[in-house]
């Protein structure tokens, strides 16, 4: 598979242009450029750029209302509830996460809901950065319906649940805050699409094909198939409390059995604790673990917030790597909005 190398800056300064050009509010377009490039600075390729022309779909079908901006329908002091109008979720997010932080600062500890967000990215984006303010972060995204969801429940044959990514973030001192960052499924859905634009399997044991068998093939999962729970009943409930999470910001539905939303919560470390000492505590901690003898097959034993940190720098050196497939859809959508790829 032939990658094109492209540099950060460039990429980002390519992917504003093309929002913008798609009817998007310049200081919107700039805030989804830049976490969707995070995202593949992280190595989250499947929620980096590979998602611009699904957004961009999203924009022409009435389903993304670039210019809208987040309404706040319920407020305390320590309590957010917030509606993203059908805007860019990343925005929207970023917006609300943002406001949650500032609000733990005052009260020590805040909660906030989200509703009609649309698809928000990478979800440990925003536990990054209530990490980064010194807080503890934490942040889910779940849901399920009757016969809907792509995700098994535990012992099922139909889908009933969303992929319930759970991301939480904890301050470290320095630039590689100890983040955790996945889907209860045993893969995100996501990467799906890098498997199939990489023109690659998917790892053994993630997925079903529509008759429950089990497959690697991106075809057979594309037509009618499932992704499984990860550490099966113990992530099954685990997904299910993420959906239970997501309603308490109203979005359910009795009769249709249905329930989701979006939720993050944000903890000042400062309240509880002086920051720097216990920063101090977590980094010694960590690098206990971390000088831990590995294992044979294993080259050095790592923390969660460790992959991305490491991938970043690469990545800020060497360019981000876009697989043929999706560069071709990229110029693609560059020439349909007259925006030039080459910038």
């Amino acid at each position: 598979m032939k990658m094109h190398a492209l540099e950060v800056s460039r990429l980002q300064t390519f992917t504003r242009n093309v929002f913008i050009a798609a009817g998007t509010p310049q200081h919107i377009a700039e805030d989804v450029a830049e976490i969707l490039l995070k995202a593949n600075l992280a190595g989250h390729d499947s929620h980096g750029v590979l998602r611009i022309p699904s957004y961009l779909e999203g924009i022409e079908s009435g389903g993304i209302i670039p210019a809208a901006e987040p309404k706040v329908l319920r407020e305390t002091e320590n309590i957010l509830h917030v509606d993203g109008q059908r805007g860019f979720g990343h925005y929207t997010a970023r917006w609300a996460i943002r406001r949650t932080i500032e609000k733990a600062q005052q009260t020590r500890n805040s909660f906030a809901t989200l509703t009609r967000t649309g698809h928000i990215g990478r979800v440990g984006e925003y536990a990054e950065e209530a990490a980064a303010a010194g807080c503890i972060g934490i942040v889910t995204v779940g849901g399920g319906a009757r016969g809907g969801g792509r995700i098994l429940p535990f012992g099922g044959a139909e889908g009933a649940l969303g992929t319930n990514p759970i991301a939480i973030g904890v301050p470290t001192g320095d630039a590689s805050p100890f983040l955790m960052d996945f889907a209860t499924s045993m893969i995100a859905n996501g990467k799906t699409y890098v498997a199939d634009s990489e023109h690659c399997d998917l790892p053994p044991g993630c997925v079903v094909d529509k008759h429950g068998n089990p497959t690697v093939k991106v075809a057979a999962y594309k037509d009618g198939g499932h992704l499984l729970a990860f550490g099966k009943h113990k992530g099954y409930a685990l997904s299910l409390f993420v959906a239970l999470l997501g309603g308490l910001g109203g979005v359910f539905n009795a009769n249709a059995g249905q329930i989701g939303g979006l939720t993050m919560q944000v903890i000042d470390v400062s309240a509880f604790t002086p920051l720097a000492a216990y920063q101090k505590g977590v980094r010694a901690f960590l690098d206990v673990v971390k000088a831990t003898p590995p294992a044979h097959g294993f080259n050095e034993v790592l923390v969660p917030g460790d992959a991305e940190h490491h991938t970043r720098a690469q990545r800020l050196r060497n360019g981000v790597e876009v697989p043929e497939t999706i560069y071709t859809q990229l110029q693609a959508c560059a020439e349909k909005l007259g925006v030039s790829l080459e910038v």
